[in-house]
């Protein structure tokens, strides 16, 4: 029986030949590249984040993986605690030791590349009360790795989860983990909202004070769905990647360039920009120093006020009021 294949918005491909990945080889072997600069690490708020459940908190613990504090619950995304991945030694040390993490209760993968899903670190934040989140066609293997409860999810489709709504919405990417399971599973990101703003008792001018809406972008090449998304949903934070472009010819249609994350990012409207996915392994041939400049670059030339973009160390942590708003005024 035929296994289901998961594709992109428009049946974009992201397909790449042996020969091309020859062609990348030859090119890093004549490219130097100056690797010096590493993403500093913060030290982290433990025992502040292990007491709160009020505020909306958003710590970088490195690539991908954020640990976020909202409506009262503790969730990971796309956990990877791993020293290497592959031949790549990890680059600087993950901004809360694994074992240091407050109890988690929501697990968010995005898709299941191994520097997204990495099982032996979801082993360890797993415990009972966890919820594990994934895209469509991801349950029953990781069901089968132990993770009882997990829950899939399509595209545009919502869950709620106590007092979190959670949407899973597209990305331009794709997906294996063996050779005969590429695009088995699909890929996307996360959309976070209060389930129940009522909840949320009103201030003195009798409006109610909502926690920022969060999007977790995932993976993705640029497209037209973070237009759409922007459309959809009111975001107020978005975790966006900037790095793993280089070189362009080969990774445009998977991963955004600085440049396409900056725009990305005023796609969707939202006031806030977080940049990950750079300077925690070595995916590609960028660097962290080439990703951050390129993108701070680009939020000049769009005219774009400096506090809207948030640059965090490892282990920072970001708290973000419901009063506070980054949109320029």
């Amino acid at each position: 029986m035929a296994r289901l294949r998961y594709n992109n918005v428009d049946n974009v491909s992201t397909d790449k030949t042996l020969k091309d990945l020859r062609q990348w080889r030859e090119e890093r072997r004549r490219k130097k590249k100056d690797y010096t600069y590493k993403v500093p690490n913060h030290p982290p708020q433990l025992e502040y984040l292990g007491g709160n459940r009020l505020e909306t908190t958003i710590t970088w613990i490195g690539h991908s993986t954020f640990f976020l504090q909202y409506e009262g619950l503790n969730i990971i995304t796309d956990p990877i605690w791993a020293r290497r991945l592959g031949f790549e030694k990890r680059i600087s040390e993950p901004g809360i030791a694994i074992q240091d993490v407050p109890p988690i209760d929501l697990i968010l993968i995005s898709h299941s590349h191994y520097d997204h899903l990495h099982l032996n670190s979801v082993r360890k934040l797993y415990r009972t009360g966890t919820t594990i989140v994934v895209p469509a066609g991801l349950k029953r293997k990781m069901q089968r790795r132990g993770f009882a409860n997990c829950l899939e999810m399509k595209w545009w489709e919502e869950q709620v989860l106590g007092p979190v709504k959670l949407s899973f919405v597209p990305t331009q990417h794709w997906t294996r983990r063996t050779p005969f399971d590429t695009n088995t599973s699909h890929w996307g990101g996360f959309v976070l909202e209060p389930s129940d703003p009522d909840q949320h008792p009103r201030g003195e001018d009798g409006k109610r004070k909502l926690p920022p809406n969060l999007y977790f972008a995932g993976d993705s090449g640029f497209f037209p769905g973070f237009k759409e998304i922007g459309s959809r949903y009111k975001v107020h934070v978005t975790m966006m990647p900037i790095g793993a472009y280089e070189p362009e010819w080969f990774m445009s249609s998977q991963h955004v360039n600085p440049e396409e994350a900056v725009q990305a990012f005023l796609d969707v409207g939202a006031e806030l920009m977080i940049p990950m996915h750079f300077g925690t392994f070595r995916l590609a041939d960028d660097t962290a120093r080439e990703a951050l400049d390129r993108m701070e670059a680009a939020r000049l030339a769009q005219g774009i006020s400096g506090e809207r973009i948030r640059t965090l160390a490892y282990g920072e942590t970001l708290i973000v009021h419901p009063e506070e708003r980054y949109a320029d005024k």
